[in-house]
């Protein structure tokens, strides 16, 4: 019973010890489930408005696009402002954009160039939002509780994948996509509610650089910490090339369901929830670990290509279930230890940078990823797309073990503090 209660007690530690970790929490918990639900419908919106997988392709692509172009340079951004007040801003304007949604849907109005415009403006304010979040639950726990609060927040996201996609399924099955366009615009009033509620008071102060650096400065400083740690790098380029290439799951998904089983939204929700119930595992696993380990990134990206290489040439549900779950479960291992791997290495002054690192890392290439899955789709089904998908992440593990072996990593994992004069020449 003690060994449960220890367990208990280092997986949920940030929970215990920040108030303001808990309402962040918990208000992002019915957000995500809005989110997924709103993914479910949109995509299925569109599957069922041209029936092509090229167009659910495309859909990534105006959703991601503004990451690929902004998501760098927003960064430098990122840390001149105060991040709670920022988020108040990006998710006031997420319930505009998906209440729009709903109520084009809901009164017929729909019509495809309207789902892809507002994609594009939830992308741009995806880009300012993400960051700002992440870098807020840095000044909520602190260093100490950082590893334990993001392994936590992956493990609220994949919960939202498994309640998302099921309530989404539901949803559209009973009353259409309209609707859960509806419930994603209420969805985000709880992080609103929850941002006022917080104890400014609580939250680790940010003491901005004495120097304001411009755009240009600000990439040369972020390309000299990714440089400067075999580390930072190696997440940095691994989690770059497995979203672009091997993890397109948001395309794939209801594709696998639609084309290759020829079934409906009920298949493509149970499917989608079995990869987020092994996700939720592997999050949990990190939560308890509470570590950063660049081994257990390069580990979970050789599982998931070797997952997605026997995912392939399925075509039994239940075969097809067993497969996703493990592949979330090592998901969870390259995603989770690469944001936190970041976070840990970064000095006070680029937090915010970090945090647009890992986001363009793991959504600017997705556009280019979206489009491919769809063309491989097309051509050779989802046994191409997994395939290729599956080979790439084993290269990406095996190359990024090379550059480990390569040299000495530094023992902690840390990386000297780049200043914001560096890269002047």
């Amino acid at each position: 019973m003690r060994l449960f209660a220890w367990l208990g007690g280092r997986t949920f530690a940030s929970l215990r010890n920040h108030r303001n970790y808990r309402l962040y929490f918990l208000s992002h918990g019915v957000s995500f489930i809005g989110t997924w639900m709103q993914q479910i419908a949109a995509y299925w919106l569109v599957l069922d408005l041209t029936g092509s997988p090229l167009a659910v392709g495309t859909l990534a692509l105006a959703q991601l696009l503004p990451v690929t172009l902004f998501g760098l340079p927003v960064g430098s951004m990122i840390d001149r402002f105060d991040v709670r007040r920022l988020l108040l801003v990006t998710e006031s304007l997420s319930i505009v954009a998906a209440g729009v949604l709903a109520v084009l849907t809901l009164t017929d109005a729909i019509v495809l160039w309207q789902v892809y415009v507002i994609a594009i403006f939830q992308g741009l304010v995806l880009v300012f939002g993400n960051p700002a979040r992440h870098t807020l639950v840095f000044r909520i726990v602190g260093q100490d509780d950082l590893p334990n609060a993001v392994a936590l927040g992956s493990a609220l996201g994949t919960t939202a994948r498994i309640v998302g996609p099921a309530l989404g399924g539901l949803v559209v099955a009973l009353a259409g996509v309209g609707v859960a366009f509806a419930v994603n615009s209420a969805s985000y009033g709880a992080v609103v509610i929850a941002l006022l509620a917080m104890r400014v008071g609580e939250l680790r102060p940010y003491v901005p650089p004495a120097v304001q650096p411009g755009l240009r400065r600000s990439l040369r400083v972020m390309a000299s910490f990714v440089r400067r740690s075999r580390r930072v790098a190696v997440a940095f380029f691994a989690v770059l090339a497995l979203s672009t290439i091997s993890f397109n799951f948001d395309v794939l998904l209801p594709l696998l369901a639609g084309e290759t089983l020829d079934s409906d939204a009920d298949v493509f929700g149970l499917i989608a929830s079995v990869f987020g119930a092994g996700a939720l595992c592997g999050a949990l696993f990190l939560a308890t670990l509470g570590k950063a380990r660049i081994r257990l990134l390069l580990a979970g990206a050789l599982g998931f290509g070797v997952l997605e290489l026997a995912l392939a040439p399925q075509t039994s549900l239940p075969v097809i279930c067993g497969l996703l779950f493990l592949t979330g479960g090592c998901y969870l291992l390259w995603g989770a230890s690469a944001l936190a791997a970041l976070q840990l290495a970064a000095p006070e002054h680029l937090r915010g940078q970090a945090a647009s690192l890992y986001m363009f890392a793991f959504m600017g290439g997705a556009p280019l990823g979206g489009l491919l899955a769809g063309w491989l789709t097309a051509r050779g089904g989802t046994q191409l797309a997994f395939a290729v998908a599956g080979a790439s992440a084993v290269i990406v593990a095996v190359v990024g073990s090379a550059v480990m072996l390569a040299g000495k990593p530094a023992a902690t994992g840390r990386v000297r503090q780049p200043s914001l004069s560096e890269g002047e020449g």
